[in-house]
């Protein structure tokens, strides 16, 4: 041993794996005119210093655990090499990692520090760089109060020993550069905590992709080599994505909307060749995926995450999903993914207890645990926690070019006691019951992806009457641009289930969600979670007959696509299947083949989403009385409604009138508020969309004045039937 030995006790530490400052031990130091160098390598038989063309200086075994150093005399500090011979006769050559500064900025650092770093997935994760012409990889993680933690891998034979990290006290991130190491390779994060000796491996938190599960380590990957081909949508996408743009969005879960080979997931790239030719037949504008970040547990339907960043590898790498945002764009199609900021799972390798402390979640579990979901929920309060989700928020709209997320389980995050009893939560500073810190972070959230990405929109699934969901946070609102109208759609798949007899008894509870329509920006949604747990599918909620589950299904979206509001469907629904939705298996494509009705279904469907967004009275003004006027909402004993839909840029008009029972009314009439030629547009008992035919010819206004309104027309109403009608001229 030389004079520059460290003491035992560090030795025994580095040997140990629990020193928790590997570079005052490890790599390179200058000692007056000697150069010390010291590696850790317990698997090698010897060890030698290799420096330009000079012969291999052997190294001194200085534990038997595996240290070895090198003395060299008048040496300056220059690149350096370490030639490992192993045991089995095998020389290798390797650079040393801790020949490598940290390269975490003090800027970067101070950002972090203080949770206001925007892009902590610019810093944080694995990131293959280049550090003095070396390649290899450049880990960092959060772990403040971890007392070593080493990232692991095959590289290293999952050994914690072997590539100790730097600590960065100010900000409580480790680092290491290991070079050598490229995309593909698997890694986690060996943490040895204070807590009793506690030590767990965990999952990279910013890693950009992970292995399939039940596997769970990471997987270093390149995002920024993908070539994008959509800036003519991205220079564009606020025309889609406004106020009063047609947004008619497709929900499905990718791993069941149908399946090759009976059982077999599609790949990304497959959904492009598939799914994509299917949403532009339909006449869908966007699609939105239920939450694709890596989960571990399918039955989650990927609302417990575990890898934030990374795009799950069920379907295929980060550049296929890549690639499937990317068609989906040259198809003018919008892509919006659920985003879980609410909670987290408790597996081992995930967030939970990272560093030996609850570091993103509530200690107390009054405040920490979730009592419905078994789940862990995110500690608001604490900046980096804020600064963790936001970033991750803005990464999937900057690295994957998503244009929307929608936040699930706000509702959750709002309130203090949600789903707790007397005595099982803790009230806010002010004694309430709303979450004060939650609030604060979806503001937070709304302002950063509207100030990055000002066409990107956000949407609530917010189920109660928090006030200004969807009001700018300057002005005392959450700042979100659309909320999920769950009101609405309680109260209309209440009214659907009365058999039609019954139905003129609850007439309010159709009319009534155009007391508060306007209240908030609302996208009416029939989502997955109205066609599982034992809820039965929309097709199969329908009362009555075949015939009539089909009208009443036809009755019901001609409802939704005529109200105020943006439009949301899940898989499955458009073509009427019989099953609940069961996310282990596809939907049931193989009824289209076996009953007409299914497919004249879908053929409705399109016809729907054709006049919404052709038709500007149905989508330019959503929001406020001057695109929406009631015509007949009074006629509860026959169960009927009217009402006009109006752009007031051009005071276009389209009449709807909607008979919810199975009765046909002959000279029914319709107040209009222009004379003249009145065509029907859309009848939902058209023959072609498997209705009984009862259909009308263009019919000339009378002048009779009838609701209100100085003209009116006569026409058939159809059974169970829904019928748009438009003046398309003078009599």
């Amino acid at each position: 041993m030389s004079q520059y030995t460290p003491d035992t006790g560090a030795i025994d530490a580095i040997v140990g794996g629990y020193h928790g400052a590997p570079f005052d031990i490890l790599g390179p130091h200058v000692h007056g005119d000697d150069l010390v160098i010291r590696a850790f390598w317990p698997d090698a038989e010897r060890v030698a210093v290799v420096m330009g063309d000079t012969e291999p200086r052997p190294m001194e075994r200085v534990h038997d655990g595996g240290l070895f150093e090198a003395t060299l005399p008048g040496q300056k500090l220059t690149h350096y090499q370490l030639e490992v011979t192993f045991y089995s006769g095998v020389v290798q050559l390797y650079e040393d990692p801790y020949a490598f500064a940290p390269t975490l900025s003090n800027f970067d650092a101070h950002l972090m520090a203080e949770g206001t770093h925007l892009h902590i997935y610019e810093r944080l994760g694995a990131h293959l760089v280049e550090v003095q012409g070396v390649r290899g990889v450049r880990f960092a993680v959060w772990a403040p109060n971890a007392q070593r933690v080493s990232v692991v891998g095959l590289f290293n034979q999952w050994d914690g020993r072997r590539h100790p990290m730097c600590f960065h006290q100010s900000n409580g991130v480790w680092e290491l550069f290991v070079p050598g190491l490229g995309e593909g390779t698997l890694y986690k994060y060996e943490i040895k905590t204070h807590y009793q000796g506690y030590m767990v491996t965990k999952a990279d938190p910013v890693g950009f992709a992970a292995e399939m599960r039940p596997k769970n380590a990471s997987v270093v990957w390149d995002i920024e080599k993908y070539q994008w081909n959509d800036d003519e949508w991205m220079a564009t996408r606020g025309e889609h994505q406004n106020l009063k743009a047609p947004v008619s969005i497709y929900e499905l879960h990718l791993g069941s909307w149908r399946r090759k080979n009976g059982w077999e997931w599609l790949t990304y790239r497959d959904l492009i060749d598939q799914l994509i030719p299917y949403i532009k037949e339909m006449g869908f504008t966007h699609i939105e995926l239920l939450p694709i970040a890596e989960h571990p547990f399918d039955g989650s339907w990927g609302y417990q995450v575990t890898g934030f960043f990374a795009p799950t590898s069920r379907f295929g790498t980060p550049d296929d999903f890549m690639a499937f945002v990317d068609a989906c764009h040259a198809a003018g199609i919008g892509v919006l993914v659920d985003w879980v900021p609410a909670h987290f799972p408790m597996d081992e390798h995930g967030l939970g207890f990272f560093d030996g402390t609850h570091l993103y979640e509530h200690a107390d579990p009054r405040q920490g645990r979730h009592p419905d979901w078994g789940t862990l929920v995110f500690n608001y309060a604490r900046n980096e926690v804020s600064q963790f989700l936001v970033s991750n928020a803005i990464f999937w709209l900057d690295k994957y070019h998503i244009d929307g997320l929608r936040v699930d389980a706000v509702a959750s995050m709002l309130y203090l006691d949600f789903s707790r009893k007397q005595g099982e939560w803790v009230a806010n500073r002010y004694g309430g019951r709303e979450n004060l810190d939650a609030i604060a972070f979806i503001r937070r959230f709304n302002d950063a992806v509207h100030r990055l990405f000002p066409t990107a929109i956000t949407a609530a699934e917010e189920s109660t009457s928090f006030p200004g969901v969807t009001r700018p946070g300057s002005e005392g609102g959450l700042g979100f641009d659309y909320k999920w109208n769950m009101g609405w759609m309680h109260d209309t798949l209440q009214y659907f289930k009365n058999e039609p007899i019954h139905r003129s008894y609850h007439h309010g509870t159709l009319t009534f969600s155009l007391l508060y329509a306007f209240s908030e920006k609302f996208l009416l949604p029939l989502s997955h979670d109205e066609v599982v747990h034992l809820k039965r599918s929309m097709l199969d909620k329908m009362p009555g007959d075949v015939w009539q589950r089909f009208a009443n299904l036809r009755l019901l979206y001609a409802y939704q696509w005529t109200h105020p509001g943006k439009k949301l469907l899940f898989m499955g629904g458009e073509f009427g299947q019989w099953r609940e939705w069961n996310e282990a298996s596809s939907l049931d494509w193989y009824v289209l083949d076996h009953d007409p009705k299914h497919g004249q279904l879908r053929a409705c469907l399109r016809r729907l989403n054709e006049l919404y967004t052709g038709e500007a009275a149905l989508h330019e003004e959503e929001y406020s009385w001057d695109g929406f006027q009631w015509i007949d909402l009074h006629d509860y004993e026959r169960s009927i409604l009217g009402y006009a839909r109006r752009a007031p840029s051009s005071n276009e008009t389209l009449l709807v009138v909607l008979n919810f029972t199975p009765l046909p009314r002959h000279g029914y009439r319709l107040g209009v508020p222009a004379p003249g030629l009145y065509e029907e547009i859309f009848n939902s008992d058209a023959a072609e969309f498997g209705g009984s035919g009862v259909v009308n010819e263009p019919r000339p206004s009378q002048d009779v004045p009838w609701h209100g309104q100085p003209h009116s027309i006569e026409f058939i109403l159809p059974p169970l039937g829904a019928v748009m009608l438009k003046r398309i001229g003078d009599a």
